[in-house]
């Protein structure tokens, strides 16, 4: 006969053996990163996207799994790098740069990524169109309409006499600034000259086409190899006291006389509200690429003074900073 006890401590065993209660599931897998970068974690200036995203709450090894793959600035490993990543099946991927992007492109047609590239992404075929990317990709690109031909101008007031300019960059990076400054050049009566590099072997040649034509300023239009050669430039400029200006603040602070361009800080802090929208669902496709909408002023007065420029108070006045 059983009794009470026994009956009960079968009931017992018998709860034991039947599932858990659905709040007592195992819980949701952990959302995955991947984030593809040229050089490294130490290099590429990503401190603010991981910042923000802890912020919102995505915090690596604990709230979130972020992979990295970094070429180490060579460039040939980036299409195998993206492939791993691809293969890890990240929810999202990020893509530090223009000229890492369109390897993410080619790896994927469906895993969303989220990029943040200084190249036109339109013309470089990252994305249908700035408001209806149309596939996996969407982020932010610092390109802006007559951003560059805003640089001339700048340099036109800060010298007003300047009259011959050479504009130094990389046809290969996607972007029509050198057509804007042309445009804005002819406006102003200044006659330009093509400065053009795609290896770190043609500065030189550069370099003297522009003492041939006895450019008086330089306008530097970013992409990673002019980056790479940051040194050699400034150097150049100021040993034949050639006028420079540019669009990255980064680069006054080795001699350009004046930047104007977009805040790197908001750039990437639109990377992280991309990046989180993408998590929670959102679809590239539905997300439009967005445009700078903050611009900032930086010149070098010391730069001035040490090229004998008197640089008018009205631009010091509006100078988001002033380097003494």
């Amino acid at each position: 006969m059983t009794t009470r006890r026994s009956f009960v401590a079968g009931v017992g065993a018998g709860i034991l053996l039947l599932p858990f209660p659905a709040a007592a599931q195992q819980a949701p897998a952990r959302k995955r990163l991947g984030i593809l970068l040229y050089n490294s974690p130490q290099i590429d200036p990503i401190g603010l996207l991981l910042n923000g995203l802890k912020d919102l709450g995505y915090e690596d090894g604990k709230t979130i799994t972020i992979d990295y793959r970094f070429a180490e600035g060579r460039a040939e490993r980036l299409p195998q790098l993206a492939a791993e990543l691809v293969a890890l099946k990240p929810d999202v991927i990020f893509a530090f740069g223009g000229d890492v992007a369109p390897h993410v492109k080619k790896a994927t047609s469906t895993i969303p990524v989220v990029a943040l590239v200084s190249t036109d992404p339109v013309q470089s075929g990252l994305v249908a169109s700035l408001s209806r990317p149309g596939g996996n990709i969407t982020g932010v690109t610092q390109v802006y309409d007559e951003l560059s031909g805003k640089v001339i101008e700048l340099l036109k007031e800060a010298v007003p006499g300047i009259s011959r300019v050479g504009v130094l960059w990389n046809p290969d990076h996607a972007d029509p600034e050198f057509q804007e400054i042309k445009q804005a050049a002819t406006r102003l009566g200044v006659n330009v000259t093509s400065l053009e590099v795609r290896r770190a072997g043609d500065f030189g040649g550069a370099f003297e086409t522009a003492l041939r034509e006895r450019a008086e300023g330089l306008i530097v239009i970013s992409s990673r190899l002019l980056l790479q050669q940051r040194r050699q430039i400034a150097e150049f400029g100021m040993k034949n006291r050639i006028v420079m200006v540019g669009n990255w603040s980064a680069w006054v602070k080795d001699g350009l006389l004046l930047t104007y361009g977009a805040n790197a800080g908001d750039m990437m802090r639109r990377i992280v509200v991309y990046v989180d929208k993408v998590i929670k669902g959102a679809r590239p496709a539905d997300l439009p690429m967005e445009r700078p909408t903050r611009f900032e002023l930086t010149v070098n007065q010391g730069t001035a003074r040490a090229l004998g420029i008197a640089l008018p108070p009205t631009l010091l006045a509006r100078a988001d900073e002033v380097i003494e």
